[in-house]
């Protein structure tokens, strides 16, 4: 098995240069530091955030390719548009932030274990009373039944995670911050990594280079 030295981050707000990353696992770039509002806020400038579990160190990430969606090239299915249609969710912005990421965080079918630890949920919890960390819920019969949260700088949403109790509620928020999105003229939104469900709603990967290209201008 091959072996490596992972920087470790110390005190200082510094990262290692993104290009530096891992390619296997891909985009591992540090370990260590903290989550306090300003390195997280680095972090993302950079390109950078935080995935780690519980009794792990903090974990530092960059992945290549970047998967991203553009505002206004989400695709929307037939059947999505019909459940649209309906008018049987409502969604809203910043009103329910904690449970959001409460609910992020529960346990899957598909797995039973979570990366959002207690000290992820505080730290963002931090930054959302910062400003920069909000959240979309979607709810129906008065009940939350789906949302996502993730970190705003300049033109550029960066997603964390998303949940969903009842068929395509998390789909009916991709659409409503698609065109919150658009309206206030963001030029990216981050995926970070790539799933079945994000593509199949218009995601693409790019280069990191480009990524961090993007960043530098939007950010």
């Amino acid at each position: 098995m091959a072996r490596f030295k992972l920087p470790w981050l110390t005190d200082e707000l510094t990262f290692p240069n993104p290009e530096s990353a891992l390619e296997e696992p891909n985009g591992l770039l540090a370990a260590g530091g903290d989550l306090s509002v300003e390195r997280l806020l680095l972090a993302y400038r950079h390109g950078i955030f935080p995935w780690y579990s519980d009794g792990e160190p903090i974990l530092w990430w960059s992945p290549d390719p970047r998967t991203v969606i553009i505002p206004g090239q989400l695709h929307i299915s037939k059947s999505l548009q019909k459940t649209l249609r309906k008018k049987t969710f409502i969604v809203t912005f910043d009103q329910a932030f904690a449970e959001v990421v409460e609910s992020c965080s529960l346990p899957r079918p598909t797995q039973p274990t979570t990366w959002i630890t207690a000290e992820m949920k505080h730290a963002y919890i931090q930054l959302h009373k910062a400003g920069y960390a909000h959240s979309i819920e979607c709810w129906k019969d008065n009940k939350l039944v789906g949302g996502m949260y993730g970190v705003i700088l300049g033109q550029c949403f960066f997603g964390e995670s998303m949940f969903s109790t009842v068929t395509d509620a998390s789909k009916v928020v991709m659409v409503e911050l698609d065109k919150y999105l658009q309206k206030n003229n963001f030029k990216m939104l981050d995926c970070q990594v790539s799933s079945t469900h994000i593509r199949n709603m218009g995601a693409i990967e790019i280069p990191r280079k480009q990524f961090l290209q993007s960043l530098d201008c939007y950010a």
